[in-house]
């Protein structure tokens, strides 16, 4: 049995589903009006209607400056000098000598310029060294023969060496004596002493002829037991 249908019933359905749809339009509505954008399209300029004469460009020369001017020459300034005068004047000269024939006009004398004194090179190494009459055992020998120990040195108990320099001269001679590097207590003018006095030694010689030589010797100083 089919359930009998109602028209009132029907039109309130009908009614509302009307009005959703009219409320979704109208909301449909207002939302578009309020995200509807307008552009002004006057400032806009189509690129393809530009007409640009690019052949009414005037070209613009290089501006060319003048070079400077030549700086100016000054030419030296020509004074004419006038020529120099001369001046005619006697001159008396007066002089207190009188000059006869009797006079005799005695020679100028220079003096002679004094000799600079030549000082002779001494040398340190000779082609022929100077040497004791006898040789060196000699010479020893002969210091401790003169040789007399200073009684200071003795009382102080001072032994060593003591070296002395000396000159040998052209002729042998021995000079310039000086104790170089000594003990003291005496024993430096001792040993000083006994090479002043000492015999000629045979000159050195240098290309076969006599010269000065300087020699440094040691004496021994030495206590005995």
């Amino acid at each position: 049995m089919e359930p009998k249908k109602n028209p009132k019933a029907d039109l309130n359905r009908m009614s509302g589903l009307l009005m959703n749809i009219g409320f979704s339009v109208s909301l449909l509505l207002v939302i578009v009006a309020f995200e509807w954008r307008t552009y002004d399209d006057s400032g806009l300029v189509d690129l393809g209607q530009v007409e640009d004469d690019f052949e009414d460009i005037m070209e613009i020369p290089p501006t060319e400056q003048p070079p400077p001017p030549p700086p100016k020459i000054q030419l030296p300034e020509i004074i004419e000098v006038p020529d120099e005068e001369e001046i005619e004047e006697e001159i008396e000269v007066e002089l207190d000598v009188e000059v006869t024939e009797e006079t005799v006009i005695e020679d100028i004398v220079f003096e002679e310029a004094p000799e600079e004194e030549v000082v002779e090179e001494v040398f340190t190494i000779v082609e022929d060294q100077p040497e004791f009459p006898g040789g060196m055992a000699a010479f020893y020998k002969y210091v401790g023969d003169q040789m007399s120990y200073p009684s200071q040195a003795r009382r102080m108990g001072i032994e060593g060496r003591v070296y002395v320099q000396f000159v040998v001269d052209k002729d042998g001679t021995v000079t310039e004596v000086k104790a170089v590097k000594g003990i003291g207590a005496g024993c430096d003018e001792e040993a000083e002493r006994v090479l002043r006095e000492s015999p000629k030694f045979k000159p050195g010689k240098q290309r076969g002829r006599a010269v000065k030589v300087r020699m440094v010797l040691p004496i021994i100083f030495k206590l005995s037991n």
